[in-house]
């Protein structure tokens, strides 16, 4: 089961994929995480990458989940579509999006990260509070206006990987009661406000569903 962890710069994508591969393995699944091709990048070149060479990137992101290790579930930090995403607000440039798109029907859930959490400088890779808002809201847009569903994570350290793991574990549960995989853009579990993007709204349904689990049915 490939997942997706997508968000803007600092809501915690790393450190999320990381305590849920733990979490996994210490049920006794295999777990594999694919890391970020950008921050590699960025540290070899001492720069951020300029518009010609987003393409280069966001392929060899796409490369790194369909050439992982077999496994249970991967956790794909990031994927293409933040690079899609990044190539259309920084450079104008929205000629990413159909690959990127096309790659994200390997994903079986998608997971957004919210912005609950406090940013901090991370040298060249981050651009501050208001490209961050700027990024999640577009970012939302592109993956509402395919039809491509997702699960929003709020909290901290162990709240959000607990929010996390029962978004993932409802996944699975769907999963082991129908196809292996859902067809392109109909995701068959989705844990957002259909409403709003207000932060404190989702946060609350998440407390719910870890008080609350939905049954199959739901």
């Amino acid at each position: 089961m490939k997942i997706a962890l997508l968000g803007a710069e600092c809501t915690g994508k790393t450190a999320l994929a990381q305590s849920l591969a733990a979490a996994l393995q210490a049920r006794g699944q295999s777990a594999h995480c694919a890391p970020e091709v950008l921050r590699e990048w960025c540290d070899q070149h001492d720069r951020t990458p300029q518009a010609f060479e987003q393409i280069a990137i966001a392929h060899a992101q796409a490369q790194r989940v369909l050439q992982a290790p077999a496994c249970d579930v991967l956790l794909a930090d990031t994927t293409p579509l933040m690079t899609a995403i990044y190539s259309d607000i920084v450079f104008g440039d929205p000629s990413l999006y159909p690959f990127a798109l096309a790659h994200h029907a390997v994903y079986y859930l998608t997971i957004l990260t919210g912005l609950d959490l406090p940013w901090v400088a991370d040298g060249i890779q981050r651009d501050g509070p208001a490209m961050q808002r700027r990024v999640d809201a577009r970012l939302r847009e592109v993956l509402q206006g395919n039809g491509l569903r997702y699960s929003v994570v709020y909290g901290q350290g162990a709240q959000r990987s607990a929010c996390a793991l029962a978004a993932l574990d409802q996944c699975a549960q769907q999963a082991a009661n129908g196809p292996a995989r859902p067809e392109p853009g109909q995701a068959r579990w989705q844990w957002v406000c259909d409403k709003c993007s207000d932060a404190q709204c989702e946060h609350q349904l998440f407390s719910r569903l870890l008080t609350n689990p939905p049954t199959p049915a739901t």
